[in-house]
C-alpha cells in the first residue's frame, strides 16, 4: 500500500512541478510494451516502473496473463496504462485469439495471424494477405478497448500492436474513430514526439545496452522524446517465447529490463535534467 501511493503521488508531482513545457528543457516518456503476454514480463513491466525509469506500459487484452497484468496494474494507479490494440500472435507457441467472432482475421488453427506484412519466416500467415473485414477488425478492437476500460480504470491511451494501424487507410480511420470514442486518444504525433534511438540490436548483452542507452540519452536534445522496448527477464518461461528470426527473446529483453532499472541510467537522466513523463502527463503539458 505504501508503495502504491509512493507510486501515484509521484505521478501527480509531476504536474505541479512541471505544469506546461519549458523552453530548452528535454522531456522523455520511456513506454513498456507487452504487458499480458508471460508472468515474466508482466514482472519486469512492473519492476521497470518501481525500479527504473517507466511511467507508461501497454497491456495485450487477449494475451493469456492479462488476469494477472490486471491485479498489478490495479494495484498500482501511478503507472499509466495504454491499451496494446493487437491483431497478431506472433511467437511460435505462445498464441492468443481474437475476443469476438472474427474469422477472416484468424489462422487455420483460430489464432490471430503471426505477421501484419508478408515476411519469411516458414509456415506463418499474414493479415494483410487474407481477406480481413473492416466490421470484424472494429468489432474486435472495440471488445479489446471495453474490457481494458472495464477492468483497469486508468487507461488513459493506446497503441497499435506491430503496427497494424498502418495496414490500411481503413483499419486506420476505425483505429482513431474508437479511440476517441473511448477517450483514449493521445496523439503523441501532434505534440511533435521525437523517437529516441533504439539499444542496437537483440543480441547485444545487458552490459552493452546500457552503454548505449545512457549515449543515447546524453545525445538528447530539448523537446518531447519516446522510447518503446520490451521488457522481460530470461528465465525458463521466455525459453518458449520466440519465432524464425527471433530467438532470444528472454536474453534481449532482459537486457531492456537491466538497462531501464540500472542506477547509472538513473543517475545520468537526473545529470542531463531529462523530465520522465507517462503520456497522460504529457498530454497535460503538451496538448494544445
Amino acid at each position: 500500500m505504501k508503495q502504491q501511493l509512493t507510486l501515484l503521488l509521484l505521478s501527480l508531482g509531476v504536474f505541479s512541478t512541471i505544469g506546461c513545457a519549458q523552453k530548452g528543457d528535454i522531456y522523455l516518456i520511456v513506454r513498456a510494451d507487452d504487458i499480458g503476454i508471460t508472468h515474466t514480463v508482466n514482472q519486469a513491466c512492473m519492476d521497470v516502473n518501481t525500479d527504473g525509469i517507466a511511467r507508461s506500459v501497454e497491456i495485450i487484452v487477449p494475451a493469456p496473463w492479462f488476469e494477472e497484468a490486471v491485479t498489478l496494474l490495479t494495484e498500482n494507479p501511478g503507472y499509466d496504462v495504454g491499451v496494446h490494440l493487437t491483431l497478431t500472435s506472433e511467437w511460435q507457441y505462445l498464441k492468443w485469439r481474437p475476443l469476438t467472432h472474427a474469422p477472416s482475421l484468424t489462422d487455420k488453427n483460430g489464432y490471430f495471424h503471426p505477421f501484419i506484412w508478408k515476411n519469411d519466416v516458414p509456415g506463418a500467415s499474414f493479415l494483410k494477405e487474407s481477406d480481413w473485414k473492416l466490421d470484424e477488425i472494429e468489432a474486435e478492437l472495440r471488445a479489446q478497448i471495453a474490457l481494458a476500460k472495464s477492468r483497469i480504470p486508468h487507461i488513459s491511451h493506446y497503441s497499435t500492436h506491430m503496427g497494424f494501424g498502418n495496414a490500411d487507410p481503413e483499419i486506420a480511420r476505425v483505429v482513431k474513430k474508437l479511440a476517441q470514442e473511448y477517450k483514449i486518444d493521445i496523439d503523441l504525433g501532434s505534440m511533435e514526439v521525437k523517437s529516441m534511438k533504439g539499444f542496437g540490436g537483440s543480441s547485444l548483452s545487458p552490459e552493452e545496452k546500457i552503454t548505449n542507452f545512457l549515449k543515447n540519452l546524453e545525445d538528447l536534445t530539448p523537446g518531447l522524446w519516446l522510447f518503446v522496448d520490451h521488457p522481460g527477464y530470461d528465465t525458463s518461461e521466455m525459453k518458449g517465447v520466440g519465432h524464425v528470426g527471433y530467438e532470444n527473446v528472454g536474453f534481449d529483453r532482459n537486457g531492456v529490463t537491466k538497462a531501464w532499472t540500472d542506477p547509472r541510467v538513473k543517475e545520468a537522466i537526473s545529470k542531463k535534467g531529462i523530465q520522465l513523463l507517462s503520456y497522460a502527463q504529457a498530454k497535460e503539458i503538451f496538448s494544445k
